[in-house]
């Protein structure tokens, strides 16, 4: 995918997130990794008049090629880029029910197995830091390891993707579950799933969506 569609791809996703209510006014913020670097949206970024010239193009540590000030949050998905090579995409949102979650401080346990799409049997919550800062930027590393999304104490919520599209997808995916998994709560307590139900549901993500081969 050249630059060019990328930026583009940005703007749609940041827009696509905003309709959803995931974000509002300039909260929230997308990037994806560009020729050694990555592609963030620009401080105070608002969906609708976000444009793909706007995204600020930066190397993991910081350094800005061209004009434009990143977003504030740019320290995380820098640092998650860098050391997750597999991954392509990082959105952040401050969706309701995932920040209604944060604030508990607690993951999202297996009350449903679709829990499992992001890489565990938990969706963890790291550790309150200052939005902006190098330490939230370590914590949400240390939550996201072997894992594609977390909660941020008292802030909201990341999710990562091996393409941009992934990583939008499983955004929705989060914030839905979140919402079920509040619903649930407030019929009464959830009956979790063990962990060998949560290691054959891991089993069959693997043959998830792969055609049969032809005989």
């Amino acid at each position: 995918m050249s630059e060019a569609d990328r930026r583009s791809a940005i703007v749609e996703a940041v827009r696509a997130l905003d309709a959803k209510g995931f974000n509002h006014g300039s909260s929230g913020n997308v990037s994806a990794r560009c020729d050694g670097g990555l592609l963030v949206t620009p401080t105070g970024a608002r969906a609708a008049t976000l444009t793909p010239e706007a995204l600020v193009r930066m190397d993991f540590g910081g350094k800005v090629d061209g004009a434009g000030t990143p977003s504030s949050e740019w320290r995380f998905h820098a640092e998650i880029l860098r050391l997750r090579p597999e991954i392509e995409a990082v959105v952040h949102t401050h969706a309701d029910a995932c920040v209604a979650l944060s604030c508990l401080r607690k993951p999202i346990p297996a009350f449903h197995y679709m829990v499992a799409s992001f890489g565990g049997n938990t969706v963890p919550c790291a550790r309150y830091e200052p939005f902006g800062s190098d330490l939230l930027a370590e914590a949400a590393v240390e939550a996201l390891e072997g894992r594609f999304a977390c909660l941020l104490a008292n802030h909201g919520m990341i999710a990562i993707g091996r393409s941009l599209s992934h990583a939008v997808d499983l955004t929705v995916k989060l914030e839905t579950l979140a919402r079920q998994y509040i619903l649930a709560r407030q019929a009464g307590e959830p009956v979790l799933l063990e962990d060998a139900d949560m290691a054959e549901v891991h089993e069959r993500y693997r043959h998830y969506g792969v055609s049969a081969m032809p005989r």
